[in-house]
């Protein structure tokens, strides 16, 4: 099979044929249809984000595609079917602790990486063998759309932080960072949800406003100015009601005094979800008042990723027509044009758009 193939950190990607994989117990081989290329992708492969990885790899963090063949265990998957190949691995021998990969991407941890040395290729081919739970059957699809079904990798990534956090309809939430990839598809996840009003944060004015005309009345915007203390005073005075849970998904850039400026207007007995990058690329930590944090009854619960449950959930808020695909601006390449995309994908990257390859 075609496949790109990341050699070294630093080198374009490399298109060549690869052997096709094998099929074992407990495994399930997928057609590639559409795959996702992540808007930060060229820092990925150029080894600024310092991911854990094995290479040569094919990366790729999972796909859309269909069915190519099944492992003698699995018993409602079937040839052909339409399925999202769900990059988040969790290894079996752990329920309480297991360790995580995103296969085609990296390891959560070292110990993980024994996990990845077998799953150890992701979604930029033709095919790939993904465990039978990773293959998430998403009903009868047009090839056409496939590209626009590459969504549900970027809306599951709030959807698992706002599953965390227990959100519940009637509730106020404020999405800290709402003006980034994952952040604005916070926003429309909280609406399709049920929340009463989500109060999105962030320093982009225009796409501030582009989400207050998406989403209407139920999103009120507050532009950030970096100051702790009147950041805070702004996104409570947007607030109609306490803020029952806030969702952090500032970027590597951003600030701890960010986190903290949105975390602190969390009601008592409220909750928060850490699930940005704060602090990976240096700078202070997240300092908190302990006993405001006591005396308030505050939950604060870190997440990374989302439950297995969650797409399966989330295709059917998208079949319902809660959460609407055709939001998503998107770019296809093909597989011979990767380079071109990961390129592409670094400088149009933002709410609502992706770039995805068509192996």
């Amino acid at each position: 099979m075609k496949a790109a193939v990341l050699k070294a950190l630093g080198s374009p990607l490399v298109v060549e044929t690869v052997p096709d994989p094998v099929l074992g117990t407990g495994e399930v081989i997928v057609d590639i249809v559409a795959t996702r290329v992540l808007g930060y992708a060229d820092e990925i492969f150029s080894g600024h984000r310092r991911y854990l990885m094995e290479l040569p790899m094919i990366p790729g963090p999972g796909g859309i595609g269909r069915v190519r063949a099944t492992g003698p265990d699995a018993t409602h998957l079937a040839v052909g079917d339409w399925v999202s190949c769900d990059p988040t691995v969790r290894s079996r021998d752990d329920l309480v602790s297991p360790d995580i990969i995103l296969q085609g991407l990296t390891a959560g941890s070292t110990s993980a990486q024994r996990l990845q040395k077998y799953f150890h290729d992701g979604s930029f081919a033709e095919r790939v063998r993904v465990p039978t739970e990773n293959a998430m059957r998403i009903g009868a699809i047009d090839a056409a759309v496939a590209p626009s079904w590459c969504a549900l990798g970027t809306l599951l990534v709030p959807y698992g932080g706002l599953l965390a956090a227990n959100l519940r309809a009637g509730e106020t939430v404020l999405v800290n960072g709402a003006t980034g990839t994952f952040g604005s598809a916070a926003v429309a996840v909280a609406v399709a949800m049920g929340a009463s009003c989500v109060i999105a944060t962030g320093r982009n004015e225009r796409a501030l406003k582009d989400l207050a005309h998406r989403f209407g009345s139920r999103v009120r915007t507050v532009k950030m100015v970096g100051d702790e203390e009147v950041d805070r005073r702004h996104m409570l005075e947007a607030a109609p009601a306490p803020i029952d849970c806030v969702l952090d998904l500032l970027p590597p850039a951003a600030t701890a005094l960010q986190v903290r400026a949105a975390l602190m207007t969390v009601r008592p007995y409220g909750r928060v979800v850490l699930m940005g990058g704060v602090g990976m690329a240096g700078g202070a930590g997240l300092e908190l008042d302990y006993a405001w944090l006591m005396r308030n009854c505050v939950t604060i619960i870190g997440k990374w990723m989302y439950p297995p449950d969650a797409t399966p959930r989330m295709v059917a808020l998208i079949r319902a027509g809660l959460v609407k695909l055709d939001d998503f601006e998107v770019k296809s390449f093909s597989l011979d044009d990767v380079n071109d995309a990961v390129a592409y994908a670094a400088v149009n990257s933002g709410p609502f758009k992706m770039t995805v390859l068509r192996p």
